[in-house]
């Protein structure tokens, strides 16, 4: 297991820019993707769920720029230049969580979201389903804490308390839920 309080990811590090259609069209650091309205560069968003079809969640540490300490999906984050979202979903498991995981892709979709003086996402999210492999040990550099939900009781806490989580989570969710019933029904109870 890697060290639970590495420092995995950087304001300098470079993001691939793409058009609305996927295609990579440059590189930017991400601090110039996240700055002001933000520019459009790919993403991914993990799904993972225990044995039991519940859901891992994860609480955004507190020194994350946007959404701090915010409910979110599992593990999400983006590619690196020269990076396949293959690799980058793997490596980010890693970094985050500590496992593996085998993923299914399920859909992608883009959205911007502003996080007031602090900047914006502006991604094309790639949105994956998994199972969690091995027990969970968060990167605190990235992660306050983590919970395992149902899907039942997500919906409830959802609509009770949406200002709890990310933008895009819920947007996530409330695609999976609608439109992906019956692919993440081999995954959640």
């Amino acid at each position: 297991m890697s060290d639970p309080h590495r420092i995995v990811s950087s304001e300098s590090e470079q993001l691939i820019l793409v058009d609305v259609a996927d295609k990579e069209i440059g590189y930017r650091s991400k601090a110039d993707c996240h700055d002001g309205r933000g520019i459009l560069h790919r993403a991914f968003s993990l799904f993972l769920f225990n044995d039991d079809g519940e859901l891992l969640l994860q609480q955004r540490a507190a020194e994350k720029r946007l959404w701090p300490g915010f409910w979110s999906n599992s593990c999400c984050s983006h590619p690196r230049r020269g990076e396949s979202l293959a690799i980058a979903t793997q490596r980010r498991l890693r970094d985050e969580l500590n496992i593996e995981a085998d993923l299914e892709f399920t859909y992608h979709f883009c959205y911007q979201a502003e996080f007031g003086e602090a900047g914006s996402e502006n991604e094309l999210c790639h949105v994956f389903l998994g199972k969690v492999d091995g027990e969970v040990h968060p990167n605190d550099s990235e992660i306050e804490s983590t919970r395992f939900i149902s899907a039942e009781d997500l919906d409830l806490e959802l609509s009770a308390h949406p200002q709890r989580f990310t933008p895009w989570f819920i947007k996530e969710w409330q695609t999976l839920r609608e439109i992906y019933a019956g692919q993440l029904a081999r995954y959640a109870i």
